[in-house]
Protein backbone atom coordinates (compact mmCIF):
# COMPACT_ATOMS: atom_id res chain seq x y z
CA UNK A 1 0.00 0.00 0.00
CA UNK A 2 1.02 3.50 -0.60
CA UNK A 3 0.87 6.56 2.09
CA UNK A 4 2.04 9.32 0.44
CA UNK A 5 1.70 13.10 0.54
CA UNK A 6 3.69 16.37 -1.16
CA UNK A 7 2.39 20.03 -0.62
CA UNK A 8 4.11 22.91 -1.30
CA UNK A 9 2.29 26.40 0.84
CA UNK A 10 3.00 28.69 2.97
CA UNK A 11 3.09 28.29 6.93
CA UNK A 12 0.35 30.14 8.64
CA UNK A 13 2.04 30.84 12.07
CA UNK A 14 5.48 29.86 13.36
CA UNK A 15 6.41 26.24 14.27
CA UNK A 16 5.33 25.25 17.87
CA UNK A 17 8.23 23.01 19.26
CA UNK A 18 7.84 21.30 22.33
CA UNK A 19 10.04 18.58 23.95
CA UNK A 20 8.31 14.81 25.00
CA UNK A 21 8.71 14.26 28.36
CA UNK A 22 11.67 11.96 26.93
CA UNK A 23 13.55 14.88 25.65
CA UNK A 24 12.26 14.07 22.11
CA UNK A 25 11.56 17.24 20.28
CA UNK A 26 8.58 17.47 17.92
CA UNK A 27 7.39 20.22 15.98
CA UNK A 28 3.87 21.19 14.58
CA UNK A 29 2.29 23.55 12.12
CA UNK A 30 0.23 24.26 9.82
CA UNK A 31 0.37 25.35 5.85
CA UNK A 32 -2.11 26.20 3.18
CA UNK A 33 -2.44 25.28 -0.42
CA UNK A 34 -4.70 26.92 -2.68
CA UNK A 35 -6.01 25.96 -6.15
CA UNK A 36 -8.44 28.23 -8.22
CA UNK A 37 -10.40 27.76 -11.47
CA UNK A 38 -13.23 28.73 -13.44
CA UNK A 39 -17.01 27.53 -12.87
CA UNK A 40 -19.35 26.66 -15.23
CA UNK A 41 -20.51 30.05 -15.52
CA UNK A 42 -16.96 31.72 -16.26
CA UNK A 43 -16.76 33.18 -12.67
CA UNK A 44 -12.96 32.81 -10.83
CA UNK A 45 -13.25 30.38 -8.03
CA UNK A 46 -10.53 30.46 -5.20
CA UNK A 47 -9.97 27.72 -2.76
CA UNK A 48 -7.87 27.22 0.09
CA UNK A 49 -6.86 24.01 1.95
CA UNK A 50 -5.11 23.41 5.53
CA UNK A 51 -2.60 21.03 6.32
CA UNK A 52 -1.15 20.33 10.23
CA UNK A 53 1.90 18.93 9.93
CA UNK A 54 3.96 17.08 12.49
CA UNK A 55 7.91 16.26 12.63
CA UNK A 56 10.16 14.93 14.77
CA UNK A 57 13.65 14.84 16.20
CA UNK A 58 15.99 16.78 14.56
CA UNK A 59 13.70 17.87 11.53
CA UNK A 60 11.60 18.80 14.47
CA UNK A 61 14.32 21.90 15.51
CA UNK A 62 15.37 22.96 12.25
CA UNK A 63 12.06 23.20 11.39
CA UNK A 64 11.71 25.46 14.31
CA UNK A 65 14.50 27.25 14.24
CA UNK A 66 14.51 28.47 10.44
CA UNK A 67 11.07 28.55 9.24
CA UNK A 68 7.99 31.08 10.52
CA UNK A 69 4.93 32.46 9.57
CA UNK A 70 4.71 33.31 6.00
CA UNK A 71 7.86 30.62 4.65
CA UNK A 72 6.68 28.64 2.03
CA UNK A 73 7.91 25.05 2.17
CA UNK A 74 7.92 21.96 0.47
CA UNK A 75 6.62 18.58 2.58
CA UNK A 76 6.62 15.19 2.12
CA UNK A 77 5.40 12.41 3.85
CA UNK A 78 2.63 10.23 5.22
CA UNK A 79 -1.11 10.55 6.44
CA UNK A 80 -2.20 9.63 9.95
CA UNK A 81 -5.36 9.92 11.74
CA UNK A 82 -4.92 10.19 15.45
CA UNK A 83 -8.46 9.88 17.93
CA UNK A 84 -8.61 10.60 21.43
CA UNK A 85 -10.87 11.73 24.03
CA UNK A 86 -11.49 15.07 24.79
CA UNK A 87 -12.44 16.17 28.61
CA UNK A 88 -15.86 15.91 28.00
CA UNK A 89 -15.46 12.49 27.12
CA UNK A 90 -16.23 13.04 23.09
CA UNK A 91 -14.24 11.07 20.72
CA UNK A 92 -11.93 13.63 18.42
CA UNK A 93 -9.91 12.70 15.72
CA UNK A 94 -7.25 14.97 13.55
CA UNK A 95 -5.43 14.05 10.55
CA UNK A 96 -2.19 15.64 10.40
CA UNK A 97 0.90 14.68 7.99
CA UNK A 98 3.87 12.97 9.13
CA UNK A 99 6.64 14.77 7.47
CA UNK A 100 10.36 12.75 6.77
CA UNK A 101 11.43 15.77 4.39
CA UNK A 102 11.06 19.31 4.59
CA UNK A 103 12.61 22.14 1.79
CA UNK A 104 12.78 25.58 2.73
CA UNK A 105 11.96 27.50 -0.44
CA UNK A 106 12.33 30.61 0.82
CA UNK A 107 15.49 32.86 1.18
CA UNK A 108 17.30 31.91 4.50
CA UNK A 109 16.51 34.44 7.33
CA UNK A 110 19.69 36.33 7.55
CA UNK A 111 21.79 35.95 10.83
CA UNK A 112 20.20 37.18 13.67
CA UNK A 113 17.00 38.76 12.10
CA UNK A 114 13.96 38.55 13.98
CA UNK A 115 10.78 37.10 11.79
CA UNK A 116 6.84 37.30 12.86
CA UNK A 117 7.59 35.19 16.40
CA UNK A 118 10.27 35.31 18.88
CA UNK A 119 13.45 33.17 17.01
CA UNK A 120 14.98 32.99 20.26
CA UNK A 121 12.55 31.87 22.19
CA UNK A 122 12.48 28.36 24.18
CA UNK A 123 10.20 25.61 23.81
CA UNK A 124 8.06 24.66 26.56
CA UNK A 125 8.08 20.76 27.49
CA UNK A 126 4.74 19.29 26.59
CA UNK A 127 3.91 18.05 30.14
CA UNK A 128 1.52 19.42 32.92
CA UNK A 129 0.75 18.66 36.23
CA UNK A 130 -1.95 17.42 37.45
CA UNK A 131 -4.59 15.90 35.70
CA UNK A 132 -5.95 12.75 33.51
CA UNK A 133 -3.25 12.26 31.50
CA UNK A 134 -5.26 10.67 28.54
CA UNK A 135 -7.90 13.27 29.66
CA UNK A 136 -7.19 15.63 26.86
CA UNK A 137 -5.66 16.07 23.40
CA UNK A 138 -2.41 17.17 24.31
CA UNK A 139 -1.40 14.45 26.21
CA UNK A 140 -2.61 11.89 24.20
CA UNK A 141 -0.57 13.13 21.89
CA UNK A 142 2.72 12.98 23.99
CA UNK A 143 1.64 9.51 24.82
CA UNK A 144 1.28 8.34 20.97
CA UNK A 145 4.37 10.58 19.54
CA UNK A 146 6.79 9.17 22.26
CA UNK A 147 6.82 5.96 19.97
CA UNK A 148 6.71 7.56 17.24
CA UNK A 149 9.64 10.08 17.88
CA UNK A 150 11.70 6.68 18.81
CA UNK A 151 11.43 4.96 15.53
CA UNK A 152 8.69 2.30 17.02
CA UNK A 153 5.75 3.12 14.83
CA UNK A 154 4.87 0.25 12.17
CA UNK A 155 6.38 0.72 9.05
CA UNK A 156 8.86 3.44 10.21
CA UNK A 157 12.33 2.77 9.54
CA UNK A 158 13.82 6.14 9.67
CA UNK A 159 10.98 7.69 11.78
CA UNK A 160 12.05 11.50 13.00
CA UNK A 161 15.12 11.17 11.33
CA UNK A 162 13.58 13.04 8.68
CA UNK A 163 15.48 15.24 5.67
CA UNK A 164 15.79 19.02 5.65
CA UNK A 165 16.96 20.98 2.69
CA UNK A 166 17.04 24.34 1.48
CA UNK A 167 16.51 25.23 -1.76
CA UNK A 168 19.52 27.95 -3.14
CA UNK A 169 18.45 30.37 -5.32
Amino acid sequence: MLNKVMLMGRLGKDPELKYLSNGAPIATFNIVTDESWTDRNGQRVEHAEWHRIITFQRLAENCAHHIGKGSLVYVEGSLQTRKWVDTSGQNRYVTEIKAQKVIFLDRRRPEGQQGEGDWSRRPERMDRPGGDRMGDRQDYAEAQYAGMADGRLQGSENMGLGEVEEASF
